[in-house]
């Protein structure tokens, strides 16, 4: 029997069935009787517990660490050590999905330049109604600032739709300065051609069978997948249109982002824009107190941030 709370069900067990005294059974089991005496003095932590519950419960998909940053933002002074324990305790450790295969070898980082807009990924996912049909969701996201741009779904989406909502988010956003996706149909065809030379966005395509090069908006999409498509049911069109909306805007606006420091992909954003505009003004950087975060010898403006 190893650590307090065994020895003390042992010895209650022998003084319950065997009718042992106390000291009888801690001579036993080996324990001291003070220690079985004690009586935590610590303060109920009940409302922490139903809180904590309540986020585990309403964001499945969630770990410990994302459901502190939301307690924390509550104003919950507990730390994280403490907020791990009761996550156990309350048995809420998320449910691990079916292992995947890791790619082997070295990977050459791909270099983006630290502002929005600085690129954009494009993708496909699929998934299905609960009376049976099929649908696909369009998802732009921004690689720098993790940012979800679009996601458009329907029952079919072709070239010409891709650039209408294409053309919307450049309206919206402004034009990025490259596109990434893969070789799907929809985005090799003459009308996404056309529109690429219409508005001169250079747009990369990976490599055929490499998903990896297109990193960023795959690990999107499982976010998307885990968090919100295997754990809801969707009623129709609408429905799914109302609900991605909504989730794109807590993912943008609420959801704390791993990659960036635990940020939203929102606030990140506006960190990088408050950045560059300070960078780009002289007068200001020399009356600023913060010392510049680009690496030593390298001019602010012109520094790359390996991102993949």
């Amino acid at each position: 029997m190893v650590g307090p709370a065994a020895k003390r069900a042992a010895v209650a067990h022998l003084k319950a069935v065997m009718g042992l005294s106390e000291r009888r059974a801690c001579m036993i089991v080996d324990a001291d009787r003070r220690m079985i005496r004690y009586r935590s003095r610590r303060a109920a932590d009940t409302e922490l517990r139903a809180r904590l519950r309540d986020l585990a419960h309403e964001r499945r998909r969630f770990g410990y660490r994302r459901l502190f940053i939301l307690l924390r933002r509550e104003g919950e002074p507990s730390g994280l050590n403490r907020i791990h324990r009761i996550y156990r305790e309350e048995g809420l450790t998320v449910r691990k999905r079916r292992a995947r295969r890791k790619a082997m070898g070295c990977r050459a980082p791909i270099l983006v330049e630290a502002k929005p807009n600085a690129r954009w990924s494009l993708d496909f996912v699929h998934d299905q109604f609960a009376n049976g049909p099929r649908f696909r969701i369009l998802n732009i996201v921004d690689d720098v600032t993790k940012e979800c741009l679009g996601a458009i779904p329907d029952t079919s989406i072709s070239g010409r739709r891709v650039a209408r909502e294409l053309t919307t988010v450049v309206a919206r956003r402004g034009k990025p300065g490259l596109i990434v996706s893969d070789n799907g149909t929809e985005l090799t065809c003459n009308a996404m051609l056309a529109w690429c030379k219409e508005t001169g966005i250079d747009w990369h395509f990976i490599a055929p069978g490499k998903p990896m090069q297109n990193g960023f908006v795959e690990s999107f999409n499982g976010r998307m997948r885990d968090e919100l498509l295997n754990e809801t049911l969707f009623f129709g069109l609408d429905d799914a249109r109302a609900k991605l909306a909504a989730w794109v805007a807590d993912y943008n606006g609420e959801r704390p982002h791993s990659s960036l420091q635990y940020l939203t992909p929102a606030a990140y954003a506006a960190s990088l824009t408050a950045t560059d505009a300070r960078l780009r003004n002289p007068d200001q950087l020399r009356r600023s107190p913060v010392a510049s975060t680009a690496p030593q010898g390298v001019q602010p403006p012109e520094t790359l941030t390996a991102a993949g």
